[in-house]
């Protein structure tokens, strides 16, 4: 164990209101591609970046049909948690964890194990549909069942509107009372631990000066260097589901 490492698994184990913000680096080590990076979605499927533009994904039956179809084959449906993800349950079971702020759309916290009342996705969920008409709000298997049953783009069943994951989308609001909450544990934690996030894409990544502000220590947890760094008491870098056990103490082990 290096110093760095160290020193931050001793501020981990001595904080009492821990509050994790999490991005799309993670999961990919439970085999979910991040957006930007080489393997990225984006970077391998510009189509799939448009579909994540909300004026787009409105107006564009076409590109709704292949949305879907990707929808359908999306590896967050059939993605486990990593030893990251339950590296950071066992913050829970110790009573040390105030919330997870989550980018990630995927669930895998809450699959982790997580209580899914102290998860805050400011990005919304893949598992779940939602009706841009109407509103209405279905899980997201029943809609893939319609798309393998012949359906390439399902309409909504009250409304006959257009269906979309319940996902933020690029040029779609946040929703208020869910930037709140995170924006609310972050004044309240004693320590932040940003994990697998660049820190560039706002709102959620002003939990870090926020918390920072409020006299809470900074660990972040990445791949690369972040455009948050600055903020930080400590940062390492490498892959999560290998500092993630040593930070908290917990063992390296299979699902």
């Amino acid at each position: 164990m290096t110093p760095e490492l160290e020193q931050a698994s001793r501020w981990v184990a001595e904080a009492t209101r821990i509050v994790v913000l999490s991005g799309a680096g993670l999961s990919t080590d439970s085999g979910i591609p991040d957006f930007r990076g080489p393997n990225g979605l984006w970077t391998k499927n510009p189509d799939a970046e448009k579909a994540s533009t909300l004026q787009n994904y409105l107006a564009d039956p076409a590109l709704r049909a292949r949305a879907w179809q990707n929808r359908v084959a999306a590896p967050a449906f059939s993605a486990r948690p990593n030893a990251g993800h339950r590296a950071l349950v066992e913050l829970e079971r110790r009573e040390q964890l105030l919330a997870v702020v989550t980018q990630n759309v995927d669930g895998l916290h809450q699959s982790a194990g997580h209580d899914p009342s102290r998860v805050i996705e400011v990005h919304g969920t893949v598992h779940w549909s939602r009706c841009w008409g109407c509103n209405d709000r279905r899980p997201m298997q029943e809609m893939l069942d319609r798309v393998r049953g012949g359906e390439a783009d399902p309409p909504c069943e009250l409304c006959g509107g257009v269906i979309k994951s319940d996902t933020i989308l690029f040029g779609q609001n946040l929703v208020p009372h869910v930037i709140d909450a995170a924006m609310t544990a972050a004044e309240r934690c004693d320590l932040v631990l940003a994990v697998g996030s660049s820190l560039s894409v706002f709102p959620a990544a002003n939990v870090v000066p926020r918390a920072k502000s409020a006299g809470a220590r900074v660990v972040i947890v990445n791949g690369e260097p972040t455009k948050m760094d600055r903020f930080a008491d400590s940062v390492l870098i490498g892959q999560l589901s290998e500092l993630l056990p040593a930070l908290v103490g917990t063992r390296v082990d299979t699902p």
